[in-house]
């Protein structure tokens, strides 16, 4: 059973009948994603996708026993989208949106204290589970079932490891993009976390880089917890200039806290094996595994 998602989950796309939506809710059921509805303000009663498209998370819920979702809302009307999902008690959220303002994001962090919903992102690629479901953007092709999880700040090297794994002959449990964004929700540690807690994981893989420190607390959990599972680690950004923002609206690194180096540092001290480039990160794991 994978983390997060199961083959029983019922997704509905909020502002599916947009353009990217459309294409991104088409992929999703050629996968056999359980997509179920979409949501609209104003479009309720259509049909799109031959889904039944509703004014409200609440009625779309209330119709179709949905209990996750996908959020392709523009940055501007995000979080109240988001909060929408979570005051409906939905489980899981994943918001692929990128630009989302920080104080919104805050706002929405104060709406998910004391829910029961999981927040995968914003600005993340999403979530794949090879053979069960895909929410989000990422790629499918090179993913198989597996038993290695992957936690990711980075989109493009995903796809790599993705790829990478399935070479190797692991394949994947569950990939999760956790969001480049300073203000987000579900964490590395708590990926990490619940990759530990899961029987069908048996290897972890971590892709961090600069800027914050996720990485830091994902040494401190394995640290206290010292798993037996396997788990290596990528930092991005080595070569980064300091003091810069990179690409991501979280990644930057000020004043020697954040860095590639320190963020490696902490990882190698609580036991994390460390993949010497992005190349190497598939057979490190298969070599671990060993």
């Amino acid at each position: 059973m994978s983390i997060l998602i199961t083959p029983e989950t019922k997704v509905l796309c909020q502002g599916m009948t947009g353009r990217a939506a459309t294409f991104h809710c088409g992929r999703m059921l050629s996968y056999g994603t359980n997509l179920v509805a979409g949501v609209t303000p104003g479009k309720g009663g259509q049909r799109h996708l031959d889904l039944p498209v509703f004014n409200t998370v609440g009625e779309a819920v209330e119709a179709t026993g949905a209990d996750a979702s996908i959020v392709f809302v523009p940055p501007d009307r995000a979080a109240a989208a988001l909060i929408e999902a979570i005051e409906a008690e939905l489980g899981l959220i994943v918001c692929v949106t990128e630009r989302v303002p920080v104080l919104d994001l805050v706002r929405v962090r104060q709406a998910l204290e004391g829910s029961e919903t999981v927040l995968v992102g914003p600005n993340s690629q999403g979530l794949l589970v090879p053979g069960i479901a895909q929410l989000g953007v990422m790629a499918t092709v090179d993913a198989k079932p597996g038993r290695i999880g992957i936690a990711s700040r980075s989109a493009s090297l995903t796809s790599e490891i993705v790829a990478q794994t399935t070479a190797a002959g692991l394949g994947q449990s569950a990939t999760v993009g956790v969001g480049g964004d300073p203000v987000h929700g579900i964490s590395l540690a708590d990926c990490v976390s619940r990759f530990i807690d899961d029987p069908d994981t048996h290897g972890i893989i971590v892709v961090g880089e600069i800027g914050g420190s996720e990485e830091e607390e994902v040494a401190e959990l394995v640290a206290r917890t010292r798993p037996v599972k396997p788990i290596v680690a990528l930092v991005a950004g080595r070569h980064a200039p300091p003091e810069r923002r990179m690409g991501h609206a979280g990644a930057l690194a000020t004043g020697g806290l954040g860095s590639a180096q320190a963020k490696i540092e902490a990882l190698e001290a609580a036991g994390v094996i460390i993949a010497p480039h992005a190349g190497s990160i598939g057979e490190t794991m298969r070599a671990a595994l060993n």
